[in-house]
Parts: C-alpha cells; structure tokens; sequence
C-alpha cells in the first residue's frame, strides 16, 4: 500500500522527471520502490540468518499503550538473537542504507544521488516503524471498527 502511495506522489509531482507523469511513469516508480524493498529484506535477511538475528516483529497486546508504542520503536532498532535476547538489529542497519546506495546504480539520474538515497534511507526506517505499528495495532483497530 506504501508503494502505491508513494508511485502516485511521484507521478503526481513528476519526480524524477525521466519516467514520465502518467501509468506508465507510475509503474516505473512502483518498480522501482518494489526493487529497493526487495533487495533491503535479502540483505536483512541473508546477513541476519548469518548473526542469528530475527527480523520479525512480534506483537505484545497485553501490554499498555505507552509500553506497545515504546515496543515498536525498540523493535525497529532491535532484533532477537538465537537465544531470544535482544541485540541491535545490525543487518537492519547495514540493509536498509546498503540497498538504497546500491539501488542508485539502476536508478535514473534524477534519483541516484547520495541525497536520494540518504532520503530514501530515512524513508526506510520510518517505513520500518511505521510498519511494526501496523502489525501491532491494526489488529486491534480492525476488531473494534468491523466487529460483528
């Protein structure tokens, strides 16, 4: 859903210019957001099974508020060792600015700089926020507003 959002924001401000303001630019921009976010989770992946590291999120609804939001933002910055514990998330650090530098070598020069990918990178993390939010309290969220 992020994806299609951030395609037609693109489309919609024609940036970068080289894919055009219509489908066939938007599709291009999905494509490519599609590349960048593939290439983050095998890196995250690939070295995390190499350190042990989890990657999943897992959500705790038995906690309060305060202490599930403070479990997202721990959660994106950390990851569970072989033995359970929890330790900083380094494939997750090196993955996600590691694909958004290595994505500008087939990106279009309107969007290969370093600042792009260093936007892109910080895109990334609140991406990753966003979406351990999203495993954590849509469910909730969906169970309140289409219970039967």
């Amino acid at each position: 859903m992020v994806g299609t959002f951030t395609a037609a924001v693109g489309t919609g401000r024609d940036s970068p210019a080289e894919y055009g303001p219509h489908w066939d630019g938007f599709l291009k921009r999905y494509g490519m957001r599609f590349t960048g976010v593939a290439a983050s989770n095998v890196i995250e992946g690939g070295l995390g099974a190499l350190w042990g590291e989890d990657p999943r999120y897992v959500r705790n609804q038995n906690l309060p508020f305060k202490r599930r939001v403070g479990n997202v933002l721990l959660l994106s910055f950390a990851a569970r060792n072989r033995q359970g514990k929890l330790m900083p998330a380094y494939a997750r650090y090196i993955a996600i600015p590691g694909n958004n530098f290595l994505s500008n070598t087939w990106r279009v020069s309107g969007a290969s700089s370093t600042s792009a990918a260093l936007a892109r990178t910080g895109y990334g993390v609140l991406s990753e926020i966003a979406g351990n939010a999203w495993s954590e309290f849509w469910p909730d969220v969906k169970r309140l507003v289409f219970k039967k």
